[in-house]
C-alpha cells in the first residue's frame, strides 16, 4: 500500500436502472454489475515508505484503493491495487529522489544512467551519474520543475557537464540533445523533449501505482512539492470523518480489505500514529512489524482504530 498520478481518472462501475419504458415490457433486464471494491482513503501527515529507502510525505491525501478488476485490496501485495487520488499533497527529499531513480526508475541492468545522486539548491535540481551509454562517463544536469497540460514534470535543463566541462553550448553546435545522447525507451514513465526530461508520475515511483492529476511542482524548504487535484484549493481537509480522534493516520472506507489473514467486508479501518507529536512513519513492507507492536480498539460502529508505533521506532526491524 505504500504511500503515495497520475495521469487517469478512474472509472465506477454503475449499475444500470432501466428506463419506466422498460419497465412496462415484458423483456428481461440486462443484468447489474457487481458492486465495486474500490476502498475510500484518506492519509494525514504520513510518511510513507513506498520502500525502505524510497519514502514519501503525504500532508493530506483523499481519493481511493482501486484494486485490478474482480479482486480486492491486499496490503501484502502491493501490485493488487493503485491509489487513485481526487486531490492530494506530497513531497518528498533529494535523497529519496536519488533512491527512487537509482533503485528503481533506472534500476534495470541497461539502463542509460547509474550511480545517481540529486541535489536540491534555491528553485532548481542537479543531478549527477554516470552515463553508462557512453562508456561511463560523470555528468551533471541542472535544471527546474514544471507541470506539463498532461500532468507530467517537465525537468527543463539549464545547464549540463560531462567530465565536469560545460557541454550543452557544444551540444547545440553539434546538433546533438538529450533526445539523442540517453535512450530512455526502456524507462516507463520517461521521455525527452529536446534537452528536457518528461517524467510521468504515474510510474516512476515503485507500487502501489498513483494515479491522479499533478497541477502543481515546487521547491519549498529544500523539498520537491507536489499536488494532485484541484489548483484552487478543494480537496484542503479529510473528506472521511475521522472517528478515533487520530492527528496522523490511514483511514480505509468501504470495498473489501485483506491484511494478513483477516479481511475487512466492508472496510472501516483507521491506522494511527501512537505518538502525534511528529507525523506517522509509516512502511507498507514493514506493516505487520508495527500492528505486532501497537493494538487495536474497535468502535461501536465495528469498526477498527489501530495505534501503531512509528517504523523508525521499531527496534530489529529488518527484512
Amino acid at each position: 500500500m505504500k504511500f503515495p498520478a497520475v495521469a487517469s481518472a478512474l472509472s465506477l462501475l454503475l449499475i444500470a436502472a432501466p428506463s419506466n419504458a422498460q419497465q412496462n415490457q415484458s423483456k428481461p433486464q440486462a443484468p447489474t454489475t457487481s458492486p465495486t471494491n474500490d476502498v475510500q482513503t484518506t492519509m494525514k501527515n504520513v510518511r510513507y515508505h513506498l520502500t525502505d529507502k524510497i519514502t514519501v510525505y503525504v500532508h493530506l491525501l483523499n481519493g481511493k484503493l482501486t484494486p485490478k478488476p474482480d479482486q480486492i485490496v491486499v496490503f501484502d501485495d502491493k501490485q493488487s491495487f493503485s491509489i487513485a487520488v481526487d486531490s492530494a499533497r506530497v513531497s518528498l527529499t533529494a535523497t529519496s529522489l536519488a533512491n527512487d531513480l537509482n533503485d528503481y526508475v533506472f534500476a534495470k541492468p541497461d539502463a542509460p544512467l547509474k550511480k545517481l545522486e540529486a541535489k536540491i539548491e534555491s528553485d532548481q535540481l542537479t543531478v549527477t551519474g554516470l552515463l553508462v551509454s557512453k562508456g561511463g562517463i560523470p555528468f551533471s544536469t541542472t535544471g527546474t520543475l514544471a507541470v506539463t497540460p498532461e500532468g507530467m514534470i517537465r525537468v527543463h535543463t539549464t545547464k549540463v557537464s560531462a567530465l565536469h566541462l560545460p557541454v550543452k553550448g557544444l551540444m547545440d553546435i553539434l546538433g546533438v540533445d538529450t533526445e539523442k545522447l540517453v535512450d530512455t525507451k526502456k524507462v516507463p514513465g520517461v521521455s525527452v523533449d529536446k534537452d528536457d526530461l518528461i517524467l510521468d508520475p504515474q510510474y516512476i515511483l515503485p507500487p502501489p501505482q498513483l494515479q491522479g492529476h499533478l497541477t502543481s511542482i515546487q521547491i519549498i524548504n529544500g523539498e520537491i512539492a507536489l499536488t494532485f487535484g484541484d489548483k484552487k484549493g478543494k480537496g484542503s481537509e479529510p473528506v472521511l470523518t475521522n472517528t478515533c480522534g487520530a492527528q496522523n493516520y490511514l483511514q480505509f472506507k468501504g470495498g473489501t480489505v485483506r491484511f494478513g489473514n483477516l479481511t475487512m467486508d466492508p472496510a472501516d479501518l483507521l491506522l494511527e500514529d501512537m505518538q502525534p507529536t511528529d507525523s506517522f512513519d509509516f512502511a507498507i513492507n514493514h506493516y505487520k512489524e508495527q500492528l505486532v507492536a501497537g493494538y487495536s480498539k474497535m468502535t461501536q460502529q465495528g469498526g477498527l482504530c489501530v495505534h501503531m508505533p512509528d517504523f523508525d521506532k521499531i527496534k530489529h526491524h529488518t527484512k
